[in-house]
């Protein structure tokens, strides 16, 4: 059971703000709901800004109560829009953020996003002393210190249906169908949507794989009676992975079509699980900060809300499970 943790004594700042950073994930509006309202129920004011860094630099701040995130938990993306800014790397460009923000009364800032995110969040206050927490929001799983990420449960569902849909097609025409998904450097969404639905192979940044090992897993199945195949591949760090895997087994002789998922993993609105999870990260982060805590990540592990701080998150590779990977292995055999 999800634990939120306990505000006690005197809360540390009567005004806070709260933004969204990196690539947008469904969910990040139910996060946003959980830091107003959490927040407005302990008597502090809660304002937002817009498009992430880049608003904060520009003073794109809106104020925000109760009323003004009524309806947004079943909404995809993020209302308070989003941005990778690039500016933000300069020491100079956080110190000007952390003066705008002080200027307007602010005592704390709650960022939703990913490891760059958080990257710039934790330089801030080391520098300036300004009080940040983070909350994970990235479909793709890959911030250490955390079992899950907002959005990332939303992202393996979208996944899951398109291949449910796509079986159906590879069956009627006996073709091999590789199916990509999000990831560059990580294949958290690949192995979930793999296990999930029944892939012949799932393709991994993390585990590599010759073609011979992938044609001969298709050829086993083939033996068995098997018309058609599905193969999940994450993106990896180079695009058109998928096209090249597919030229290869094409020259094996394996009947094969390309279909590539991209940003449609991003949107939509966000599963049941996403929306608890954003609820209860958001509610926690605002607990931590005004209760004086910061420079940290309001994580899950284990099911338990825990505190984390930056440094032991960012930059650091949160590895996939081999045994579940292992396990695909076998399941497919």
């Amino acid at each position: 059971m999800l634990n939120i943790p306990e505000l006690k004594g005197k809360i540390k700042h009567s005004s806070i703000a709260v933004l969204t950073s990196g690539g947008d994930a469904p969910g990040m509006n139910a996060a946003i709901r959980a830091v107003v309202r959490y927040a407005c129920s302990y008597g502090c004011d809660v304002y937002g800004i817009l498009r992430g860094y880049s608003g904060l630099l520009e003073q794109e701040f809106v104020p925000l109560g109760l009323s003004s995130v009524a309806n947004i938990i079943q909404r995809g993306g993020t209302i308070l829009k989003t941005d990778r800014c690039e500016d933000f790397f300069k020491k100079s460009t956080r110190k000007e953020a952390a003066r705008i923000l002080q200027s307007r009364g602010i005592g704390g800032l709650v960022v939703i996003g990913g490891d760059g995110s958080f990257t710039g969040a934790h330089l801030m206050e080391k520098e300036t002393g300004f009080p940040l927490i983070g909350v994970p929001g990235t479909i793709d799983n890959d911030i250490a210190e955390t079992d899950d990420t907002i959005g990332f449960d939303t992202a393996v569902n979208t996944a899951i249906d398109a291949i449910d849909r796509i079986r159906d097609t590879a069956s009627s025409h006996n073709r091999t169908f590789l199916v990509e998904v999000m990831g560059r450097s990580s294949g958290f969404i690949a192995l979930q949507v793999g296990m999930g639905g029944g892939a012949e192979t799932i393709i991994v940044p993390e585990k590599k794989q010759s073609i011979e090992k992938i044609s001969s897993t298709i050829q086993r199945g083939m033996k068995r009676g098997k018309s058609s195949s599905i193969i999940v591949v994450a993106e990896g760090p180079k695009p058109g992975l998928s096209y090249h895997l597919a030229n290869d087994l094409t020259q094996r002789g394996y009947n094969c079509k390309v279909c590539i998922l991209g940003h449609t993993q991003r949107g939509g609105s966000p599963t049941t699980h996403d929306r608890v999870l954003a609820s209860a990260l958001g509610a926690s982060a605002v607990a931590y900060l005004l209760s004086g805590r910061s420079n940290a990540m309001a994580g899950i592990q284990n099911n338990q809300i825990k505190l984390v701080p930056f440094r032991s998150v960012i930059g650091k590779k949160k590895q996939i499970s081999t045994p579940l990977f292992k396990l695909s292995q076998i399941l497919s055999s």
